[in-house]
């Protein structure tokens, strides 16, 4: 059974006026004030003085840029005399420097140039300044180089090779559009018969020589024709007479062709150069009388071989009988000499490149 005891709850002592005792009195816990608030009161008011309210200016629109090709960017002189500014040409997104337009003009005119013929003729030995060139005009896509391997003579113990510039499509393109050529002036590009390169890259070499010649002599605005066109244009004309006549005998149609070009013809066969150089005669008629000069037409030419030591005895005969002017290397002179010995006459007409 459950009992229920009813308690009494203590009571408040009391003083005799009815306050509360101070054993009984609780004091009240004080908040501490937050940092933050007290921050906010000691900043000043950041609102400014309305006399300090200056209005804003209106903004201006900007401008469209235009993006403007790197490359036309006219370029700054150089204080440096190794590498003189570039000048623009009139290709829109290319500048091209006097030294780099040559180079191009001498590579098309000649298909395949060695470089060391280059440093020799264009930049007078200075190797760096070609280096440059052929490292800007290579990263623009405007040529090509190449090493190749060089035939043993039997004297070398180890190949040698050589470096040779050819232009692209992209090269051949700028320079017919920009190059100070003249207007029957063909231009090439790539290689047609890599193994000839050897042979091929001295032709520019022996044109050195010759040019140097005919310009003492007072030629002026030398043109080049290499093999590959004066076959053609040949190759035409006996086609043509062919076409006109089918019952004429070949021998007489290719020596009247070969007269009409002014190419000799030796053992029933038209003697074809490496390279005709055309040229203008000076005025005076009279200036000099050992150049080969077209009456009336007041030009003149002069047809260049390069030999080597792969040509055979029957050949090397023929070159020299046509009468151009041949050209060897002194590591095929030797060898040349050796296939011709019995003929000195003919070892005596050829040139040392």
């Amino acid at each position: 059974m459950r009992l229920d005891i009813p308690q009494e709850l203590p009571r408040r002592r009391e003083n005799a006026d009815g306050s509360e005792s101070p054993a009984e009195r609780v004091p009240a816990r004080k908040v501490p004030e937050n940092p933050l608030q007290q921050r906010l009161k000691q900043a000043p008011d950041p609102r400014p003085d309305a006399r300090q309210i200056r209005p804003r200016a209106p903004r201006r629109k900007k401008e469209p840029t235009q993006d403007v090709p790197r490359e036309r960017h006219r370029p700054v002189a150089s204080d440096g005399s190794r590498r003189p500014a570039r000048a623009a040409t009139n290709i829109v997104g290319l500048e091209l420097r006097p030294e780099e337009k040559q180079l191009l003009a001498e590579t098309g005119r000649f298909r395949v140039v060695r470089t060391a013929d280059l440093r020799e003729s264009l930049y007078h030995g200075k190797s760096g300044a070609l280096d440059n060139d052929l490292r800007y005009l290579r990263d623009k896509g405007l040529i090509e180089t190449k090493r190749v391997n060089l035939r043993r003579d039997g004297r070398r113990r180890s190949i040698e090779r050589v470096e040779v510039v050819t232009l692209t499509k992209e090269g051949r393109r700028l320079l017919i559009k920009d190059g100070d050529l003249p207007k029957d002036q063909k231009v090439y590009a790539g290689l047609v018969k890599p193994r000839e390169v050897e042979h091929d890259s001295q032709i520019y070499r022996a044109y050195q020589k010759e040019a140097e010649r005919i310009e003492g002599k007072g030629g002026t605005n030398l043109r080049v024709k290499l093999d590959y066109e004066i076959k053609a244009d040949v190759q035409k004309s006996i086609y043509r007479e062919r076409k006109a006549d089918p019952t004429r005998d070949m021998t007489v149609i290719k020596e009247q062709v070969a007269k009409q070009f002014d190419l000799p013809f030796v053992d029933g066969g038209i003697q074809i150069p490496d390279a005709r150089i055309e040229y203008d005669l000076p005025s005076d008629p009279g200036h000099d009388p050992n150049f080969d000069q077209d009456q009336g037409s007041r030009t003149g030419h002069e047809d260049i071989e390069v030999l080597t030591a792969a040509y055979h005895a029957g050949h090397l005969r023929s070159k020299a009988q046509a009468g151009f002017r041949n050209y060897a290397s002194a590591s095929d002179r030797a060898s040349i000499t050796a296939k011709i010995e019995d003929d000195s006459h003919l070892i005596e007409n050829i040139l040392e490149l």
